[in-house]
């Protein structure tokens, strides 16, 4: 039986750079679209392996839904032709508002995707325009209506917190007009303001003031508690889902199963390597190779704690043992008496968990297993 493996592609192509994002992302390259598509496919023959079944796909952006219909079309036929997907593969592609077709929803249904994620963001306009965002909420539900109607059930809405001059109310406006679209997964992702981005500008500048910590708290709690209440289980630290609907990709990703990147800034990890694509287009089209990093048992040992703590069921101690040789107790037993005294994490069940309030500060308890 071939071992199940994640696949990530990346589409660096957006109308507009938003005010926060600071992924690899060009707009006005559209004139580049036909030979990225080329590139890609090339990275598909040579990184293909035939002894391993795909399970999860993502493709991810940038903004996929601005890939005109047809080269979408050559993308997943490439896709299917070099690698071997199981029969119940996940297969998720993010779609903007404003961008998205009934044209390309149906290239992507004929293709095999099965799930969608929206950017949806915000429900008021100011917001959305702060952000850069081109999309109204109109559009949103727009983009919903067709993917309905093209067949998709799977369908996610990102969302944002803690925004400049975004209030509470606002927040529970959102997820009041979010839920009313039966949406089957939830992103609330708290904004970071990223290095280099207008939105550090304008933040730095005083022209936008942030929220303070208390009201972002009080954004998360409203989040939960009404999530929860509409059957929604969170299950990582910003995303909550209906029963039987997490994203497998990104829940593998926290649990640091293998996956490939195919793309412009891609990430992949095999073995005991990492690896990224180069971040410039200009460099990715040129064939420039991947940097690969190769991790020591100490740095792979982390990473298992790092990207497990994120999931609201924890690390598990016997996952960590299979993988790692050695057991969590072993290897982080003693720098984890002062947060389990503090009480931001406990063990459950034979899994190493932070606890609601260790989910507001997990970044300290990190520094405590550094």
């Amino acid at each position: 039986m071939k071992k199940p493996l994640g696949l990530y592609v990346h589409i660096p192509f957006c109308a507009r750079k938003c005010a926060y994002c600071d992924f690899a992302s060009f707009a006005g390259r559209e004139g580049d679209m036909a030979a990225y598509v080329n590139c890609l496919i090339a990275e598909m023959e040579k990184r293909a392996l035939p002894n391993r079944q795909i399970s999860t796909l993502y493709i991810g952006g940038g903004t996929p839904s601005l890939l005109p219909p047809e080269l979408m079309a050559r993308v997943l036929s490439a896709l299917r032709r070099h690698f071997d997907f199981t029969q119940d593969a996940e297969c998720s592609c993010e779609c903007n508002p404003g961008t998205v077709t009934e044209e390309f929803l149906r290239v992507l249904k004929n293709g095999g995707v099965n799930r969608l994620s929206f950017g949806a963001q915000a429900r008021q306009e100011h917001l959305l325009r702060l952000l850069g965002r081109i999309h109204t909420w109109a559009q949103v539900e727009e983009g919903v209506r067709l993917a309905r109607a093209c067949g998709f059930e799977n369908l996610n809405l990102d969302l944002m917190l803690g925004l400049p001059a975004q209030t509470v109310q606002n927040v529970r406006d959102t997820l009041s007009a979010a839920l009313s679209l039966s949406p089957t997964h939830l992103s609330c992702y708290g904004l970071i303001v990223e290095e280099g981005t207008k939105m550090q500008a304008m933040v730095e500048s005083g022209q936008w003031p942030l929220p303070d910590e208390d009201t972002e708290r009080e954004m998360y709690e409203l989040c939960r508690e009404t999530l929860a209440q509409h059957g929604f289980a969170q299950y990582e630290i910003s995303n909550f889902a209906l029963p039987g609907y997490a994203c497998r990709h990104n829940a593998d990703c926290w649990r640091r199963e293998e996956y490939l990147g195919l793309g412009s800034a891609a990430c992949g990890f095999l073995g005991n390597i990492r690896y990224q694509n180069p971040p410039a287009l200009s460099d990715y089209l040129a064939h420039c190779p991947a940097q690969e990093t190769v991790l020591s048992p100490e740095d792979a040992q982390f990473e298992s704690v790092m990207l497990g703590l994120r999931m609201t069921e924890g690390v598990s101690e016997e996952a960590f043992l299979r993988m790692h040789g050695v057991s969590l107790q072993s290897v982080y037993g003693e720098k984890l008496k002062k947060p389990l005294a503090q009480g931001l994490v406990e063990w459950k069940d034979g899994f190493l968990r932070l606890t609601r309030r260790g989910m507001d500060v997990q970044n300290s308890v990190l520094v405590e297993l550094l």
